[in-house]
């Protein structure tokens, strides 16, 4: 006789389910981008089995912007930023910075795959690295991670991030152009992914970083960057600068006009890297929400205003407004704008942009010029220079009327003042890691291996005898 039955019965009747009102509590999150389990709490906590068919599911809308922003960030560097600089190098060198950058691309993906997205946002590292559990991508799937963003899959935010470590070295290529040899520019972003992305990375996106001030409470430093001034922009261009002084200047350079061999090549990498730039910063509010929007706003504001002002300083400086100018003026004011994207309203992004481009401009034409560096294509002079500037700036316009995380930040700090503070503390930790690091790196390739070509080779130029190729057959 069998007497497992009703016990079976009582199990399957004790086992919880949802009640409607929390169906609804838990469909209402994904339109406000909060916690799908919220309404399934009880004194804090979900009751064990209970759940609703939206939890741990992407939602579809949020889901498909992330999407559509992790692409159009790699339409950033493939093609944006390979057009852009291929642009402006003189016409033996355009295949030599489009090979760069894809050469970057694969070795960056290989790398994030490897441990670069575990040493960034897994869990049980410490407050400079990640831990180890997403080694290889394992156990990242298309389920959500509730501590990152609970309406986006695990592995579409871990592409999303990629793309963001795939751009920020290949900026490094504009300061170095023609002449740095092919190994040694991937031999080099290697090391310094390493040493200075993934540990940056991690320190002011990841949970416990050091910077992290909207994700760590006890972070020493409590800074904010929306989209990557001080991780992307910063280190990329602080870099740059060190490592063009210390290949040296490009032979001729003072003496022969170095001019860009293809402006229009130039102007259409620019607005790829505008239009791409919307899935930078508006994609890094990680749902199609309301911060979202603020940041696509701010974006465009910033670099449309940077663009003008670029063009009325040239124009009151030189006579002329040139096209190269307004390009320039553009990605300043998109760097610039890059850290307070989602922090700021549309006066503060107004500002930015208008101050990021003036100061870059004064960079690029007086600064570059009275101390004699080789910045080639004027990475440290927009990238370096216009993060920094907005990274301060944010701590000025940040307003919890637009990102209610920056509303309690700033009433636990005491106000703007306090935040523009941490925001110097971390510019400075910033620059500090990338010059050190890229000290360390280019000394130990050098003793290994040469940084550059021959003067013969780069004469020739880098396209025939890296690559084998010319980027015009006339």
């Amino acid at each position: 006789m069998m007497v497992a039955a009703p016990f079976a019965a009582e199990a399957q009747e004790a086992k919880p389910a949802p009640t409607l009102e929390q169906r609804v509590i838990a469909l209402e999150a994904y339109l406000s981008n909060g916690d799908p389990t919220e309404g399934l709490k009880v004194d804090g906590n979900v009751p064990e089995g209970l759940t609703t068919p939206v939890v741990g599911v992407p939602g579809p809308g949020h889901n498909a912007w992330m999407m559509t922003s992790a692409a159009l960030v790699l339409f950033m560097t493939l093609p944006g930023l390979a057009l852009f600089y291929g642009g402006l190098v003189r016409r033996k060198n355009v295949l030599s910075v489009l090979a760069q950058c894809l050469g970057i691309t694969a070795l960056v993906t290989f790398l994030w795959w490897l441990a670069g997205y575990s040493l960034v946002f897994s869990p049980g590292g410490g407050s400079i690295y990640g831990g180890t559990e997403y080694l290889f991508l394992k156990g990242v799937t298309s389920a959500p991670n509730p501590d990152i963003a609970p309406w986006i899959g695990h592995n579409l935010f871990s592409m999303f991030q990629m793309m963001f470590a795939i751009i920020t070295p290949a900026l490094i290529v504009g300061a170095i152009a023609e002449r740095m040899r092919f190994n040694a520019v991937l031999s080099f972003v290697a090391i310094w992914m390493f040493l200075v992305y993934f540990p940056l990375a991690h320190m002011v996106w990841g949970g416990g970083g050091l910077m992290n001030g909207l994700g760590n409470s006890d972070a020493p430093i409590r800074a904010i960057d929306f989209a990557g001034g001080t991780v992307v922009h910063m280190s990329s261009g602080w870099s740059a600068l060190l490592l063009c002084i210390l290949l040296g200047k490009r032979r001729g350079f003072g003496k022969e006009h170095f001019a860009p061999h293809n402006l229009v090549l130039c102007m259409v990498g620019t607005g790829m890297l505008w239009v791409g730039w919307y899935g930078f910063n508006a994609g890094s509010a990680l749902a199609a929400d309301g911060v979202a929007t603020n940041a696509f706003m701010t974006t465009t504001l910033a670099a449309a205003i940077a663009a003008g002002v670029w063009g009325l300083v040239e124009y009151l400086h030189r006579g002329k407004a040139s096209v190269l100018g307004f390009c320039s003026g553009v990605v300043a004011g998109l760097v610039a704008i890059t850290p307070a994207a989602g922090f700021v309203d549309s006066a503060g992004a107004v500002i930015i942009g208008a101050i990021g481009s003036a100061i870059c401009y004064f960079a690029v034409v007086k600064v570059k010029g009275w101390l004699g560096y080789d910045d080639a294509l004027d990475t440290f002079g927009v990238h370096a220079v216009g993060g920094t500037v907005g990274a301060i700036l944010t701590g000025i316009f940040a307003t919890g009327e637009v990102h209610p995380g920056v509303g309690d930040l700033l009433k636990e700090l005491g106000g703007n003042g306090a935040l523009v503070i941490e925001q110097v503390k971390a510019a400075v930790l910033t620059i500090v890691m990338a010059l050190v690091a890229t000290a360390i790196i280019a000394t130990i390739l050098e003793a290994v291996m040469a940084l550059r070509p021959t003067a013969e080779v780069e004469s020739v130029g880098l396209d025939l005898s890296e690559h084998g190729e010319e980027g015009y057959n006339l």
